[in-house]
């Protein structure tokens, strides 16, 4: 099944995520489809902190791939989005 989530990078206590396609089976950090997006959580600036290609996110969304919930929440939050 191919999901939608965050892979963590970055340094110790200071995360970094990247929004990644990838199959579900594999590692999060390892092996992934396409990089679609960031989430910086530690960025002052807000056009900074997240930012995901929505043509691509609803590419692989109509293709079949699932969210993960946290991302869902993210899109929901900074881009004004009802539903996912």
């Amino acid at each position: 099944m191919v999901v939608i989530r965050l892979a963590r990078h970055g340094r110790k206590n200071f995360p970094f995520y990247k929004i990644v396609v990838s199959d579900n089976r594999f590692s999060v950090k390892k092996r992934f489809i396409e990089r679609i997006g960031f989430f910086n959580p530690f960025s002052l600036i807000k056009e900074k902190k997240f930012n995901i290609n929505m043509q691509r996110f609803q590419h692989w969304v109509n293709k079949g791939a699932k969210p993960s919930d946290r991302t869902k929440d993210l899109i929901v939050k900074f881009n004004s989005i009802d539903t996912v």
